[in-house]
């Protein structure tokens, strides 16, 4: 109890959002590393990460032309430059719905991993293209998305190409799977997989034998068992390790090394929120 209103006071909660907001630049955009060019995907995840913590958008009318002049190149620029309209508040013009349209009817980002350049996941773009189908309300084709993504299902349960399982693939597929089909009746044994990836000292791993936890694998371990329905074993352990990955400006690393970035600190607020520590 004494850790959780710790971290629910507000000076915990203000050296975040201090670091997030220091790191604006002139023209409203955000950067995570202080002194280089604001782009879409820390723009995007600042504003998440003000929103999650219930903290005002500063400067917000050079944020929203920011993205209104960001140019639309990639699913990636698309899908940040959406969810970053949504959080301030506007609606979805003529110009942004017509590009999504032209990448849902694509069908690009269904059926064939040669498509896919995130490193996180190949099925990064899918989990991107269905959430904006799901937002915008477009109706596509789920069951072709769905069978393809299956295919991808291993015998121990997880999600991979080439028959080898790992947790950020797993997150990718079951997050797209619930999007779908939110009953998710047939994933127990998806279940089994990420909890192999989970540590007694905190935090989840890659694969099962890996032995070093970072945060991005801690996220999509804690949110694939919440999608699940299921809950992380060890939460006391992995709240104890991500708090050890804070930096001294409020920031977030991915280890309890290196340096705090925008991504490592979103990863760690929702970790710590779907734990209900924060």
């Amino acid at each position: 109890m004494v850790e959780e209103r710790r971290l629910r006071d507000s000076p915990f909660i203000k050296n975040i959002s201090n670091y997030v907001v220091n790191r604006q630049n002139e023209e409203g955009g955000y950067t995570f590393c202080q002194g280089a060019e604001s782009n879409l995907q820390d723009t995007y995840y600042g504003l998440v990460i003000l929103s999650l913590l219930k903290e005002n958008f500063p400067n917000i009318e050079k944020t929203v032309k920011f993205v209104d002049d960001a140019r639309l190149d990639s699913i990636y620029s698309t899908y940040y430059v959406t969810k970053a309209s949504l959080l301030t508040g506007k609606s979805i013009g003529a110009k942004l719905k017509k590009r999504l349209l032209l990448i849902l009817n694509s069908k690009k980002y269904f059926g064939s991993t040669d498509f896919f350049s995130e490193v996180s996941s190949e099925f990064t773009t899918t989990l991107m293209a269905l959430e904006l189908a799901h937002l915008l309300q477009i109706n596509i084709n789920t069951e072709e998305a769905a069978n393809w993504l299956l295919t991808f299902r291993n015998d121990d349960g997880g999600f991979g190409t080439q028959g080898q399982s790992n947790i950020n693939s797993t997150y990718y597929a079951v997050a797209s799977m619930n999007l779908i089909n939110p009953s998710l009746n047939d994933l127990h044994e998806t279940a089994k997989f990420v909890r192999a990836c989970e540590k007694t000292y905190g935090g989840f791993t890659v694969i099962p034998i890996n032995y070093a936890p970072y945060m991005e694998h801690t996220y999509y371990g804690v949110m694939t068992l919440d999608l699940l329905g299921e809950q992380s074993l060890y939460p006391a352990q992995t709240i104890d390790w991500v708090l050890k990955c804070q930096r001294r400006n409020g920031g977030f690393a991915r280890s309890d090394l290196g340096i705090s970035t925008f991504l490592d600190t979103y990863y760690a607020i929702t970790i710590l929120q779907k734990l209900e520590i924060l």
